[in-house]
């Protein structure tokens, strides 16, 4: 991990950035004790799976059953 102070931090961006893109840990700190991670941003949006969320959501047997709560608005 490298820490550096936002005084050094502006003086080395470029090769701050490069560390952040081969993995490495970049934190800058500030003069109150906040610190902040540098991290590259993914290039494509992750895209789930097919079937990744297998298992994870399931339906009752009742799901489009009518709802007694709504007999008055039913069609007669």
């Amino acid at each position: 991990m490298h820490k550096i102070s936002v005084q050094d931090a502006e003086k080395q961006l470029r090769q701050l950035i490069e560390e952040a893109d081969r993995g490495e840990e970049v934190v800058i700190t500030r003069g109150d004790g906040a610190a902040f991670m540098l991290v590259p941003l993914s290039k494509q949006k992750p895209r789930p799976t097919f079937g990744s969320a297998a298992g994870e959501v399931w339906m009752s047997e009742d799901f489009d059953a009518p709802l007694d709560d709504f007999e008055d608005y039913m069609p007669s």
